[in-house]
């Protein structure tokens, strides 16, 4: 896991002793100061701003319970915010969490793009910002301390290595792709890994790319759309496990069998999708493991000692075949 959060209390005191002119809330980078800048806020003084994407799937509800229980048992005070799926309605936790001078905020961008504005204006209030799962678009990487969340590329890729090598002796391969949220970064980076992946190939094409939100109701509205269209089609890439579900809606009330008529491979490997790889309805699952709550809270203590934290933390997954997710379901946390 690269994950290097190296704490240095001794020099993160000596640094925020010198820095204690500095009024209000969180030095940028710093972490949060006493009222008397002697050294770091006692972790029962900590209140961090939390603005989530939404509860669009199972992957982020585990997400979202994850980071609230790990903040309950650090005892630090997390203020949150269900955005439901809307960029203005992140952007205005933000800000009021800007507003109430927090010590830290984080949050999982909904789309890449259109955050530079109000990062600044956490930025100025000196009040770092963690980015959560997803990244931003943004020239400045001064306006967040550190980004911890999967590498979505290497996401695709893993799909794509699975989908050379399950068919390898094939002619022609038709896919459809079930897109996740349009301008976001793991729609937009899982794309690209799985198309560097099967594009050295010119059997494989992509006959249908559509997005279905991240949602089960997403995924099977587009399918039986696509299917329509594309009823030859050899198989589905789902951006996540929710969509791939909503997709075995539709290919069962196609009369087709999913997992045999039509091969399936999915990023998320939440619960339910784990069943239905075990019951062969889905063929390989990528992991993209929600359980970041730990992770955060050791960012935040971390930068309130004064210590530095790696600018990209990656988190450490694996894939599932069948028998894997057979084996591994009677202990999935999620």
């Amino acid at each position: 896991m690269n994950k290097k959060l190296i704490s240095v209390a001794a020099v993160g005191a000596l640094l925020i002793g010198l820095a204690g002119c500095a009024s209000g809330g969180a030095g940028a980078g710093g972490g949060a100061e006493t009222d008397g800048g002697s050294g770091p806020k006692p972790i029962e003084d900590l209140v961090v701003g939390f603005a989530q994407v939404g509860a669009e799937s199972g992957w982020r509800t585990a997400n979202t319970t994850d980071i609230q229980s790990a903040f309950e048992e650090a005892g630090i005070e997390l203020k949150f915010s269900d955005a439901q799926q809307k960029q203005e309605n992140q952007i205005k936790a933000i800000r009021s969490y800007i507003q109430q001078q927090v010590d830290y905020i984080a949050f999982s961008p909904v789309v890449e793009s259109g955050w530079d504005a109000v990062l600044n204006e956490a930025k100025a209030a000196g009040i770092p910002v963690i980015l959560t799962d997803r990244a931003v678009d943004s020239a400045d990487d001064s306006l967040y301390e550190s980004f911890l969340g999967s590498d979505f590329v290497v996401e695709g890729q893993k799909a794509g290595d699975w989908v050379v090598e399950e068919f390898a002796d094939a002619d022609s391969v038709k896919i459809i792709q079930l897109e996740g949220t349009t301008g976001s970064a793991p729609a937009i980076d899982r794309a690209e890994g799985f198309a560097e992946v099967i594009g050295e190939d010119p059997k494989f094409v992509v006959v249908a790319s559509q997005t279905g939100d991240f949602t089960r109701a997403g995924g099977k509205q587009v399918m039986e759309a696509l299917l329509k269209s594309n009823p030859d089609v050899d198989l589905v890439y789902a951006h996540n496990d929710d969509m791939g579900l909503g997709a075995i809606e539709a290919i069962e009330a196609a009369g087709l069998v999913p997992g045999q008529d039509i091969k399936i491979v999915t990023i998320d490997a939440v619960k339910d999708g784990m069943q239905a790889l075990a019951d062969g309805k889905i063929n390989f699952i990528v992991e993209c493991s929600p359980l970041l709550g730990a992770q955060l809270v050791d960012i935040i203590k971390t930068l309130n000692e004064g210590g530095s934290v790696d600018k990209r933390i990656i988190t450490e997954e694996t894939t599932f075949t069948q028998e894997q997710a057979v084996e591994a379901l009677p202990d999935r946390q999620y």
